[in-house]
């Protein structure tokens, strides 16, 4: 017989859930900053130099949308477009970004426009040239080199048009254009366009002359050398983690087996203390990999925001899992506290009560997966979108990305359709944990509802799993109450009908008072008569309608007792010879 949920429960359970609560509500109501701020749209995108309350770069401020210009790959200058306008007319703010970051890396990273092939062949068809040749494939082709002290940058100036920002480098007949500021740029900054220009000219030729000095020779060399002896140092340090992690995992299933044969009195928590030693040493092998491409990424000029960016990650992910566990613990406490509640209501009649508190386990725990599942799906979305190169993906990319999902779910529909199925399946009540079923002709006990599969228990105690969308038709031997047919074959020409119902009859009255199975009993065994009439003999039926799951118990000692009465009484039973 089922039993409803305890009342008592509820109180010691309610206060661990009210803590996760406290905990979460805590963690939401600290003031932004620190490591969960720094990775929100700000340090995707970048938004350097916009006064507090703008919006992050990519976004929009009012009629203004905003965009980072980065100088090896640090947030220098904030430009801006206008977001109301006709479409298709004029770039974008992140497209205008671009372009000028892209005259800003001429000054201090030409672009390599040339294979390793062109450039052979470029040096081989112009070896016969008289004079001195600028090839294009040169690095200094456009005579952008030199000392990063040469570099100026001037405000050029023109009636009608917007002051020009350009770069002024020796051997250089006119000046490289780079960006203009925009009446925009100046709206957004609170000052005139030729203010502002005068502003990032100063702030711009700084950060060139600095982007021009980290390419030196010099400094190229001893940024390697530092990068190799680190990248040496963080390689035995994870060498040394690894055969020790390796020691670890040797040594656990040693002190098993020798605690199996020879348990000793410290055994559990040296074990506990090797599992935990081991999670330790991969989450650390983890991080020393992550410092590892770090160092190497830092080697490079412009690549130490990436790095940072490398080592801060898993920390932010961390962050984030915690916070989706604790919403995810918080979401089964909801679920948790809510079903209590339901399956507690005091207005349900007494005979259905026992089915109450068996939906409650079944429903308990299909809901409290989805909570799992939805915290899983939410957590990866959320962890995804602060990558920095997926949260800068153009509108073409996410409509290819849901073109793919689109082609999965085709794929998947199958997994689709047992999810809904099996939905359907705890919504409707058609069974739940517990339950003696027929599934397509298949008999047991449910012993688990899933999303997308049921496992059922037979008589022989296989397993066996079920998708949900094959449980189209279900007979449930359980639901509220159970019942058994009780069938007697009695001789059609040997046997006395009379005297044989007069005992049949008996019996059951017998068995309806009997203290030991009255309460089994939810009605009186009722002798339905005759049956059938068959060539082997009348088929006499009794039936048993009894409490959830006890129908099986009571139809064995029912029989049992009719078939000591009618031989008791000497009544010949039916079969063929």
């Amino acid at each position: 017989m089922m039993r409803a949920v305890p009342a008592a429960a509820i109180p010691s359970r309610a206060r661990r859930w009210v803590l996760l609560f406290g905990l979460v509500l805590l963690l939401t109501l600290v003031p932004g900053g620190g490591v969960i701020a720094a990775r929100g749209p700000a340090a995707a995108g970048g938004n350097a130099g916009v006064p507090p309350g703008k919006p992050q770069a990519g976004g929009d401020a009012g009629s203004l949308q905003l965009a980072n210009v980065r100088v090896l790959g640090v947030p220098t200058l904030v430009v801006a477009t206008p977001t109301l306008g006709d479409k298709g007319k004029g770039p974008t703010a992140l497209e205008r970004a671009k372009v000028i970051e892209g005259n800003l890396e001429l000054l201090y990273q030409a672009p390599n426009r040339c294979t390793p092939g062109e450039r052979l062949g470029e040096l081989v068809a112009a070896r016969d040239g008289e004079g001195k040749r600028v090839l294009p494939c040169d690095f200094d082709h456009l005579g952008l080199g030199g000392r990063p002290d040469d570099l100026q940058v001037v405000v050029l100036k023109g009636n009608g048009i917007p002051p020009q920002l350009a770069a002024v480098v020796p051997g250089r007949e006119r000046p490289l254009p780079l960006l203009s500021v925009t009446e925009e740029d100046a709206r957004l900054h609170g000052t005139t366009p030729e203010r502002l220009a005068e502003r990032w000219r100063s702030l711009l030729e700084q950060r060139l002359r600095y982007a021009r000095l980290q390419f030196e020779d010099d400094r190229m060399v001893r940024r390697l050398r530092l990068a190799t002896i680190s990248a040496v140092v963080l390689g035995a340090l994870l060498a040394l983690c690894r055969w020790l992690w390796n020691r670890t995992r040797k040594r656990i299933p040693e002190l098993q087996r020798r605690h199996e044969q020879q348990p000793g009195r410290f055994d559990d928590r040296v074990l506990h203390g090797l599992q935990g030693r081991s999670r330790v040493l991969t989450a650390l092998m983890a991080v020393l990999a992550a410092a590892l491409v770090a160092v190497l990424l830092m080697a490079w000029p412009g690549q130490f925001t990436r790095a940072v960016d490398l080592l801060t990650e898993p920390a932010v992910v961390a962050i984030k899992v915690l916070v989706m566990l604790l919403l995810v613990a918080l979401l089964r406490g909801i679920v948790w506290l809510l079903l209590s509640q339901w399956a507690l209501n005091v207005d349900v009649p007494v005979e259905a009560r026992p089915r109450r508190a068996q939906r409650y386990r079944s429903l308990l725990v299909a809901l409290q997966r989805l909570a799992n599942l939805l915290g899983a799906a939410v957590g990866a979305a959320w962890i995804v979108a602060g990558i920095p190169l997926l949260s800068e993906l153009s509108a073409n990319a996410l409509l290819a990305g849901g073109a793919v999902l689109g082609a999965l779910a085709l794929v998947f529909q199958g997994m689709l359709r047992d999810f809904i199925a099996g939905l359907v399946a705890l919504v409707d009540d058609r069974y739940a944990i517990g339950d003696l079923v027929e599934i397509g002709g298949l008999l047991g006990e449910v012993l688990d509802v899933g999303v997308l599969s049921t496992e059922v228990r037979t008589v022989d105690q296989k397993v066996v799993v079920v998708p949900n969308s094959g449980c189209d038709r279900i007979v449930n031997h359980t639901k509220l109450r159970s019942g058994a047919e009780v069938t007697l074959l009695l001789d059609r020409e040997r046997a006395d009908l009379a005297r044989a119902m007069a005992a049949i009859e008996q019996e059951r009255q017998a068995f309806a008072t009997d203290p030991a199975w009255q309460p089994l009993l939810l009605e009186p065994p009722v002798l339905r008569g005759i049956k059938a009439a068959r060539p082997e003999g009348l088929e006499v039926s009794v039936l048993l309608i009894t409490e959830v799951g006890r129908q099986g118990e009571a139809q064995r000692e029912l029989l049992r007792r009719l078939l000591l009465r009618l031989q008791a009484e000497g009544i010949p039973l039916g079969g063929r010879e």
